[in-house]
């Protein structure tokens, strides 16, 4: 870079560092999206509710609190890597507006500070407290408060399709890796095995274009029986050396030895076992029927939600397969908890429409799209004309969020690695969007006074 380069470059920067000018730059920031978003969030009583501190003892975080929490929004607004998100964060003055931090000439380096503040996090994470934060603060802003949506969704976590063949190789090659290096850390020699051979033939298998039962078979017998030999293995290396490991790597071990029982059993019988595991990195997944053309299976949270006034809400989280069609009651009431309103209209698809939920919204006069059975009374015309417009509003407005949040709000694969941070993961993806939509509802109110 010439002289009169790096002259420019002080120059402007110069520029930037004064206080007025920083001000306009916040003001300008406050216009924007993501200033309408920092608008819409309660940042004290989040900070407050997380339990978030600095440190007692020792050099203070980077990042405050605050800053804490607002990098989880921002990484759901930016919709990009760990990485790629501080690289911006360094130059782009209104993240760091966003973020309560100032970086100056300094730059960020270390890109797993993301996530170790995702994990910070992710302990401290309590759903049902925080939506209600939320809502207090949101309340002004949404109107028909008697008036809900409920559908349920998919939040599919980043994982390769889980043949058995996958699953099995990838414990034997974890389980091998292991093994060797405690046998080279205690002085044992390792047992023989024809790992690499395997390893050979299970690379061939992978290239093939067409996978057939003639071949999946007898490969799928061998991986078998060679990690149900590393599984023995393991047991009599930790039994006659006193090993001790990590937390960590029992759980990996204990998942691997489940998944070699759940294999062996599915080679044997051709039944699929209940509660399937199809990751041993992840081992909480299960398969998630959602009889969909295009995916028939999905491997993630499946979450239930409700949607006032176009503001959704978590009702329920898990990540194995639940009917949501029993969780309507409970969807109701904390509507009702959150809002102190009566629920008076319901919107929700076929699978709620059971004899109990029909029992329970005629015992508490909520008005549903659901179809009638028996006899049509004469005056149906007049509840057919509000059953097709609730139906609408939940088709359009609610089904239409779960593909918004997907698309653009770092939805569509779930990239953390663990349960905790996967859940805290989709709340924040979740109330990013809601909290652009406050934000915006806020900035419209401000401009009709303004005008």
């Amino acid at each position: 870079m010439n002289l009169q380069r790096i002259s420019e470059f002080q120059h402007s920067f110069s520029f930037l560092s004064a206080t007025e000018n920083l001000d306009a730059f916040y003001t300008r920031f406050l216009e924007s999206d993501l200033g309408k978003i920092h608008l819409a969030i309660p940042w004290e009583s989040l900070v407050e509710n997380i339990n978030v501190s600095e440190k007692a003892m020792g050099s203070k975080m980077l990042f405050s609190p605050k800053g804490r929490i607002a990098l989880m929004f921002l990484k759901h607004y930016a919709c990009c890597s760990d990485k790629k998100l501080i690289e911006q964060l360094n130059s782009n003055i209104d993240y760091q507006f966003f973020c309560d931090i100032h970086l100056g000439l300094h730059r960020l380096t270390n890109y797993k500070i993301v996530s170790q503040i995702r994990c910070e996090l992710a302990d401290k994470l309590r759903i049902d407290a925080l939506e209600k934060v939320l809502y207090n603060h949101w309340s002004p802003h949404i109107d028909s408060k008697g008036q809900i949506t409920v559908d349920a969704t998919c939040y599919e976590s980043e994982l390769r399709y889980p043949t058995p063949q996958k699953l099995l190789w990838e414990a034997v090659d974890w389980l091998y890796g292991q093994l060797k290096k405690t046998c080279k850390l205690v002085g044992v020699k390792m047992m023989r095995t024809k790992f690499l051979k395997w390893k050979k033939r299970y690379l061939g298998f992978s290239k093939m274009r067409r996978k057939t039962n003639k071949k999946r078979k007898p490969l799928t017998r061998s991986l078998l029986h060679l990690l149900g030999k590393l599984i023995t293995f393991e047991k009599e290396l930790c039994a006659t050396h006193n090993l001790k490991f990590r937390a960590t790597y029992y759980r990996r071990v204990a998942t691997i030895k489940k998944v070699h029982t759940q294999q062996q059993e599915y080679f044997d019988t051709g039944v699929s076992p209940k509660n399937r595991i199809v990751s041993i990195q992840k081992g909480y997944l299960r398969p998630i029927v959602r009889g969909k053309e295009v995916k028939p299976v999905e491997f993630g949270a499946k979450v239930n939600k409700l949607q006032i006034d176009g503001i959704n809400f978590i009702e329920h989280l898990s990540f194995n397969a639940f009917n949501e069609g029993t969780r309507l009651k409970s969807t109701v009431y904390k509507a009702q908890s959150l809002t102190k309103v009566k629920t008076k209209i319901l919107g929700a698809d076929a699978i709620y429409a059971t004899n109990k939920n029909r029992n329970f919204v005629t015992k508490n006069n909520i008005k549903t799209d659901f179809k009638r059975k028996g006899k049509l009374p004469k005056d149906y015309k007049e509840e057919k004309k509000l059953k097709a417009l609730i139906t609408k509003e939940r088709a359009t407005r609610l089904e239409g969020s779960f593909g918004k949040e997907k698309e653009h709000y770092h939805l569509k694969k779930i990239k953390a690695k663990t349960k905790l941070t996967e859940k805290l993961w989709i709340f924040f993806g979740i109330h990013t969007a809601n909290a652009l939509a406050i934000g915006r509802r806020i900035q419209d109110i401000k401009s009709q006074i303004a005008a």
